[in-house]
């Protein structure tokens, strides 16, 4: 999970659990979008069973046509047999063959309709093999009249078996009717309790959304309010803060510049004495070389004469004192000169304008390709974002931080350095200084930074000033820099930067 994700996550947990009246608008929103879903599910339902309701009605009125257009066969084709039997003449059978056509076809289609239906199958299946033993009865009675026997045809359709079978046919068709009928009252008597319902609650979900919405707004106008009143009172702190700031910030400068003067006069004053011993030193090397060469004379003339301790003393205490006492005197100079540098990049005002970092980058490493010409070693400069900030102290910052990166790389594996960067939401920029050099024991991410502290085995040269002077430039230019490193495994530099930089009235970053 990224951390943009984790931070937006615990936001909304302290949302969720603060009291306020954004969360309560929030919650009423939610219910009201809560109610028109479930209005919206009913709806959804109440439209299918509309639907089913429809279809099933379709199918009723197709079940009621079938039998009634197969009832309505089997009368034509008997109108067309006795049409037939009463005047011999062959087109009076024409009702008759069309239905010949037809009624299987429409009792096939009666059957399918009905196929599964424990109620109107036994129905249909009566009616249909009366219309079959009809039919049967009307081709007999055809057939004997064709063959010139229309006594006996005229005999068998006045027995009543004809008119039997189609009494019971018409029974199924009724009773085909009145099952139909039942169901599409009960279906509609669903159909209405279901609108009813539906009606009903869309009725209640829209009064309790009128309800939420005037809950809101009163919630809302009274939130105004709070946030006018804090307003003004913000107001009339502010009017007597503005004044406290003022104050506190003159203060704070003064007190600053005092500290980088009291820095500059220490620096000085500490200087004075040094040179003192600097020349001193200067005079015992000479002297001890006079005495040097006073022993040898002795040595020639007198050597019997010669005490063997003073030409100890003469030719390697006392050179070994005074080159003692110029690697101390080196190493004061070198801090003094370090408190001098810090004190005035102090004081220095700071000059934003845009700038090239992909080009300052590639500047600071080309500054040092000779030392990693000689490693083996290689600095990769990926493209970087644009920052408006102070010239000086980014070309120093990085200079620093690529010069560390090279100066501590491990010769047991090629060096690799990558310089990368990307812009940040909220207005930063973040840049990174990779290396897989030495690494940084984990108790000392901290110690770096401060000044005169080094970290880990102490073979290069360096007084411990380099970090604690880029922190330093790194908050003036109102950012942040953290290590994160594994020793032996190399180290990392993050710096975040404001893409803008903004000065207060005594030109340091606001």
């Amino acid at each position: 999970m990224s951390s943009a994700l984790r931070l937006s996550l615990s936001a909304l947990v302290r949302f969720a659990r603060t009291p306020s009246i954004g969360r309560s608008v929030v919650a009423l929103l939610a219910g009201a979008i809560l109610l028109l879903l479930a209005v919206n599910v009913a709806t959804f339902v109440m439209i299918q069973r509309t639907a089913a309701f429809n279809d099933q009605v379709e199918r009723s009125q197709q079940v009621r046509r079938a039998a009634r257009d197969l009832l309505l066969s089997l009368v034509d084709a008997e109108t067309g047999q006795r049409g037939f039997l009463l005047s011999g003449r062959p087109e009076f059978l024409a009702p008759y063959s069309r239905a010949e056509i037809s009624v299987p076809e429409q009792m096939q289609e009666l059957e399918r309709l009905t196929e599964g239906d424990p109620e109107l199958e036994p129905h249909v299946q009566t009616m249909l093999e009366a219309a079959r033993d009809k039919l049967a009865e009307l081709e007999r009675t055809v057939a004997l009249s064709r063959t010139g026997r229309i006594g006996e045809a005229v005999q068998m359709a006045r027995a009543g078996e004809g008119r039997a079978l189609m009494d019971a046919i018409r029974t199924r068709v009724a009773a085909i009717d009145e099952v139909e009928n039942l169901r599409v009252e009960a279906r509609t008597r669903q159909s209405e309790r279901g609108s009813g319902l539906t009606l009903g609650a869309n009725a209640f979900a829209g009064l309790l959304i009128i309800g939420l919405a005037g809950i809101m707004l009163w919630l809302v106008r009274r939130y105004v309010g709070e946030i006018q009143a804090a307003r003004e009172s913000l107001d009339r702190m502010n009017a007597g803060l503005e004044g406290q700031v003022r104050d506190r910030t003159a203060q704070l400068t003064r007190a600053n510049d005092e500290i980088q003067r009291f820095a500059y006069i220490v620096s000085h004053d500490l200087r004075a004495p040094l040179v003192n011993i600097m020349g001193y030193t200067a005079e015992l090397e000479q002297a001890g070389q006079v005495l040097d060469r006073q022993v040898a004379l002795v040595e020639q003339r007198a050597p019997k004469s010669l005490d063997p301790e003073a030409v100890t003393a003469v030719r390697e205490d006392m050179p070994e004192a005074i080159g003692f006492i110029r690697a101390s005197t080196a190493k004061m100079d070198r801090l003094i000169n370090a408190i001098l540098k810090l004190s005035r990049e102090g004081r220095r005002s700071l000059v934003p304008e845009l700038l090239d970092v992909t080009a300052m980058a590639r500047g600071a490493a080309d500054s040092v390709r000779h030392q990693t010409g000689s490693a083996g070693a290689q600095v990769i400069i990926k493209p970087l974002p644009r920052i408006e900030s102070d010239r000086l102290s980014m070309e120093q910052i990085l200079g620093n931080l690529i010069d560390n990166a090279v100066k501590y790389l491990d010769p047991a594996r090629p060096g690799r350095i990558v310089v990368s960067g990307e812009d940040e939401p909220g207005g930063w920029v973040v840049y990174r200084i990779a290396d897989n050099g030495r690494g940084i024991s984990a108790r000392d991410h901290e110690r770096i930074f401060e000044l005169f502290r080094r970290s880990g085995k102490q073979d290069r040269p360096g007084e411990g000033l380099g970090l604690a002077f880029v922190r330093n430039s790194v908050r003036r230019l109102g950012g942040e820099i953290s290590v994160e490193s594994e020793l032996g495994k190399g180290s990392t530099f993050v710096l975040k930067f404001p893409t803008r930089l903004i000065q207060d009235d005594a030109g340091e970053a606001a």
